[in-house]
């Protein structure tokens, strides 16, 4: 009986399910044996033990768990792609792999950026990807651990060049089924070719999209994209200052707006010129809004951090009054309040203009 291999990659997701469909029983029964012993040491650990080195181990544990498992199914269906045919010519039976076999092979290596331009032979290619990819990891994280965890939403990037190099992979196969003849450039040839031409490439434009603005800048629109990566990075940075949760929609709403605008601007530049139009028309005309946000965030920020943990304690040891617990439990509420009524005044005042301009 035949078994589909991505059927198999789909349930290795799950430790030890994708063997398991294979008929691989000792490490289908092993792989998620080992996996959820390690999470569920991992839970009582932060549970019960309070113990965040153990807790950390015994998750790091569990990934590693799946990660190997992950390995261990995609080099199993890449052994089993190699199918024996009989030649009619030959009494004896040849090893081949056939297109299809050879499709399936590489864009499963794909799924770890560069290396299934390796199983090409593109092997300056794949180093590009690869380097950049795990190189980007390590960077960040050594920055988070010395300087502040902030800096972990750079980790964006890594979908980037994830989905750009799996993209590319499939666009190199198609050719190279085809019959053209691959030359192992790196990624910076591309764009130099690219800018040699003056033109774009909408694969990159459209990988770069996924950061909201990024895609923006490399079609030369710096203004729309400044705009669009300072509100989704600002709005995340805000919100978790104020601890605002109800307004975290927001994100989401932005990252759709940049990645689609992003999107529709990329195939319109081949019929016309596409023009720098800021996303906020005449931001220059409210500076002076911007600068009292920017000034009442500034003394938000010093209150909030030095002022009041100052002021709370010194009027706990001497009144006996936490005003921490008023602090926590009814700021935030205030402040969404204040937003909302603020908001809705707004647009009825906004409301009532648009009446009087259409009555006169």
């Amino acid at each position: 009986m035949n078994k589909s291999p991505i059927l198999a990659l789909f349930l290795a997701f799950f430790p030890g399910f994708g063997h398991l469909y294979l008929g691989l029983k000792i490490r289908g029964v092993l792989y998620p044996f080992f996996f959820l012993g390690a999470l569920g040491l991992a839970f009582v650990t932060g549970v019960y033990v309070y113990d965040d080195f153990v807790f950390i181990f015994f998750f790091l544990a569990a990934a590693f768990i799946w990660i190997v498992n992950m390995l261990d199914i995609v080099i199993t269906l890449i052994n089993r792609s190699h199918i024996k045919v009989s030649n009619p010519h030959h009494d004896s039976h040849i090893e081949t792999k056939p297109l299809q076999n050879e499709r399936f092979s590489t864009i499963l290596l794909s799924f770890i950026p560069g290396v299934g331009h390796f199983y090409m032979g593109l092997t300056h290619r794949g180093l590009t990807f690869l380097a950049g990819f795990f190189g980007i990891i390590t960077m960040i994280f050594f920055v988070s651990v010395i300087t502040s965890s902030v800096f972990l939403i750079f980790l964006l990037a890594l979908p980037i060049i994830w989905v750009y190099s799996l993209f590319d992979a499939i666009q190199l196969l198609n050719k190279k089924q085809a019959g053209e003849l691959l030359e192992d450039k790196t990624i910076m040839d591309d764009l130099e070719k690219f800018r040699e031409d003056g033109k774009k490439s909408k694969m990159l434009a459209t990988a770069l999209s996924i950061f909201p603005g990024a895609g923006h800048m490399y079609l030369s629109l710096q203004k729309r994209g400044l705009q669009l990566m300072a509100a989704f990075l600002l709005s995340i940075y805000i919100l978790d200052v104020l601890h605002l949760s109800l307004f975290f929609f927001l994100i989401p709403i932005i990252w759709f707006f940049s990645f689609f605008d992003a999107l529709q601007l990329t195939n319109r530049m081949d019929d016309e010129e596409v023009e720098d139009v800021p996303v906020i028309k005449h931001l220059a005309n409210h500076q002076k809004w911007l600068g009292i946000g920017l000034l009442l965030l500034g003394l938000f920020y010093l209150f909030d951090s030095v002022l009041f943990p100052v002021l709370a304690d010194n009027i706990r040891a001497a009144l006996d009054i936490n005003l921490w617990h008023y602090y926590n439990r009814y700021f935030q509420v205030s402040i969404v309040s204040l937003l909302l009524i603020g908001g809705g005044l707004k647009l009825i005042s906004g409301s009532k203009k648009i009446k009087q301009e259409n009555l006169e």
